[in-house]
């Protein structure tokens, strides 16, 4: 499976995410999350495959969400599975980019000492 990265081709970070695999020639899947926003099912892998990282799925939530966003207050006060429906309703809310390596891995923001560890790279 190809690498996905969920953001906004606003996003400075998602910019140089791109340019990071293109320039290593790996084929990426760009979800503009503006557009499309994010599934369940693709969230739900987001955040299992963080959660084994962090060992918590309420810190991988936590992780995922951003906190320069003006609709952070709105986030912040929330119970876990609410702040996942968030996180649904309002994609934008994401720290960009959100970046998985299909089932494998997952990372949230720029991370390129990340990837280079990643078996398909």
């Amino acid at each position: 499976m190809a690498i996905q990265i969920f953001g906004t081709s606003k996003s400075f970070d998602v910019k140089k995410t791109e340019r990071y695999f293109a320039e290593r020639r790996i084929p990426v899947q760009k979800v503009d999350l503006k557009e499309k926003g994010i599934s369940k099912g693709e969230l739900e892998s987001v955040v299992s495959l963080l959660a084994k990282k962090t060992g918590s799925r309420s810190e991988a939530i936590e992780m995922l969400a951003d906190k320069k966003n003006k609709d952070y207050a709105s986030f912040a006060y929330l119970d876990d599975e609410d702040k996942f429906e968030k996180l649904l309703e309002s994609p934008l809310l994401l720290v960009q980019p959100v970046v998985r390596n299909g089932k494998e891995a997952a990372t949230v923001g720029y991370a390129p000492e990340i990837w280079k560890e990643w078996s398909c790279l």
